[in-house]
């Protein structure tokens, strides 16, 4: 009987099976972890990429829509659909969950301080109170993956997480 005891003991059949369960656990860990944190990365480039757009656009807009605190509503609806779409009219949002256009805000300012000291002339030279520079900012909601997998206990919860992205440009008139 004590001989049959050493001999299990020193058995080796089942041991990769025995190492596979144990290190499983940690193995799908980080596999999912990467897979949420890669999402996470590519959700918070197109939430910038969107607002640098957005910027882009906004500041192209012609003179006749800007004054030094106030923006058309044209600009602001367009340039927030623009952002959340892609398309300045319709579309579908960019991210899942990204239909709220409130999330996004659009604003003027007007650098006062700059003076043309240069000698250059441009598009600016005429204005006396300085260039209008539009700033866009969003702050979206992130989805998680996990979310869509089915996983929603309260330790898994990434709904408080929002990407934010803000970008500025100064008014063409083109």
């Amino acid at each position: 009987m004590n001989r049959n005891f050493f001999s299990l003991l020193s058995c080796r059949n089942g041991s990769a099976a025995v190492e596979m369960a144990l290190v499983t656990p940690l193995l799908l860990t980080l596999m999912f972890g990467s897979f949420e944190m890669g999402n996470y990365f590519l959700d918070n480039h197109v939430v910038a990429k969107a607002v640098r757009d957005g910027a882009r656009y906004a500041s192209r807009r012609s003179f006749a829509e800007y004054t030094c605190s106030t923006i058309t509503s044209d600009v602001i609806d367009k340039t927030r659909n623009l952002i959340r779409t892609g398309q300045l009219t319709g579309g579908t949002a960019r991210l899942p969950g990204w239909t709220d256009p409130t999330t996004i805000t659009v604003s003027v300012a007007c650098n006062t301080t700059g003076n043309n000291s240069s000698g250059f002339t441009g598009i600016y030279d005429d204005m006396t109170s300085g260039a209008p520079v539009v700033t866009v900012a969003a702050s979206v909601p992130y989805h998680s993956l996990f979310g869509v997998i089915g996983f929603s206990s309260p330790s898994l919860s990434f709904n408080s997480i929002t990407l934010n992205a803000r970008a500025q440009a100064p008014v063409m008139g083109i």
